[in-house]
């Protein structure tokens, strides 16, 4: 099979593309080799860009380009379409940036496959966790309930747990499972709830076999260490690695749900393979929610070096507070079960993190950067 992976320079897609070449797959990836993720010189000082396998055929182009799509479907059976921005926050302010290359550039595809003669038999399109806004909860005067983005006010008052009327007694967290209402609090999860929508609904239209994989927060040996504006492990490295400082938001208390990069290739492959995957919709996590404190602390621990580890309050508005996946479907359809814990797996990417030149990061500019824009209180 002629597998064609969109973003496949990316953290998960280079993984993908080694475990397809792996495994007997014609590989190609189109990817923009952004500078935010790769650097300046990214054919030469890239970990993710140089790792993948000689195989691969590579188009330097971007999903916002027809030609480049193009280009690249032809003699395709299937596509991995990761190609996005991605972060929630930097998302709220580049509105027109995430619309355009998470939006358009997925409606570019849709409209060639619909428009133009092809091979393609399936798509599998990399959704988030960010389409469930603040997830599922439980309330024991009211039931199961979705609350809604928490507001301003009470999070400059350090009121940070979510609230819904009528649920005296508090809220519990519970997992989030595919049938969860979907009501994104970021620009990024609005562009991703219209991506997997677009491709479902289309494809089905088409005739062809589609999958959305709504990501948890994916992690591991390659992330991107360049990239102020998404994964906190990566950026809580860089910052140990320089002996600085990490300013944990909120209260430390809020929780995600970090899933292993082997994990998560894992779970793509089953959906690429799989026909119990065609028209469904998965989580894809480790199904256990992990504090942020705690991710401070472990990597000290993993780096043996103890830099001041602050509460401060800060918040960043679009962000949620709690949201863990529940498995159940991708493991009753697929036979998916994560195999590496958190305490492992930040033990295996620090190491990784070891081996690699200390990163100047950039991280204190994106927070001037939310400052300017009023979503950084």
């Amino acid at each position: 099979m002629n597998v064609l992976i969109t973003g496949g320079a990316g953290f998960i897609g280079s993984h993908l593309a080694k475990k397809l070449v792996s495994k007997g797959y014609d590989v190609t990836v189109l990817d923009n080799l952004s500078e935010q993720i790769h650097g300046k010189d990214p054919v030469n000082s890239s970990p993710l860009y140089q790792s993948l396998p000689k195989e691969v055929s590579f188009i330097h182009g971007s999903v916002t380009e027809k030609k480049d799509w193009l280009k690249a479907l032809q003699m395709q059976d299937a596509v991995v379409h990761l190609a996005a921005e991605t972060g929630t926050g930097q998302s709220m302010y580049q509105v027109e940036k995430y619309t355009a290359v998470n939006i358009v550039g997925t409606a570019l595809m849709l409209d060639i496959l619909a428009n133009t003669k092809h091979s393609i038999q399936k798509i599998a399109v990399a959704s988030s966790r960010a389409v469930y806004g603040e997830g599922k909860y439980f309330s024991k005067e009211l039931g199961i309930v979705y609350p809604p983005a928490r507001k301003e006010a009470g999070l400059i008052n350090g009121d940070f747990e979510v609230k819904y009327p009528g649920a005296i007694a508090g809220l519990e967290v519970w997992p989030t499972d595919e049938e969860s209402k979907i009501h994104p609090s970021s620009v990024y999860g609005i562009t991703k709830q219209n991506q997997e929508q677009m491709v479902m609904t289309v494809c089905s239209a088409l005739g062809i076999d589609a999958t959305a994989l709504r990501y948890q927060n994916v992690y591991g040996p390659g992330q991107s260490l360049k990239n102020p504006y998404t994964g906190i492990l990566s950026i809580f490295s860089t910052l140990i690695q320089n002996n600085q400082s990490i300013n944990i938001f909120e209260d430390g208390k809020e929780s995600r749900d970090f899933v292993f990069i082997d994990d998560a290739v894992t779970a793509t492959l089953l959906a690429i393979e799989k026909k119990e995957s065609n028209g469904n919709i998965y989580n894809v996590g480790s199904g256990k929610p992990v504090d942020v404190l705690t991710v401070a602390h472990t990597l000290c621990n993993h780096f043996e070096k103890q830099v001041p580890v602050g509460v401060s309050g800060n918040f960043r508005l679009g962000d949620i507070r709690h949201n863990y996946a529940d498995l159940t479907k991708i493991k009753s359809h697929l036979g998916f079960s994560p195999q590496i814990g958190f305490e492992t797996g930040s033990s295996i990417f620090a190491e990784w993190v070891k081996q690699q030149p200390v990163a100047s990061g950039s991280y204190h500019q994106s927070i001037i950067e939310l400052k300017k824009t009023g979503l950084f209180k």
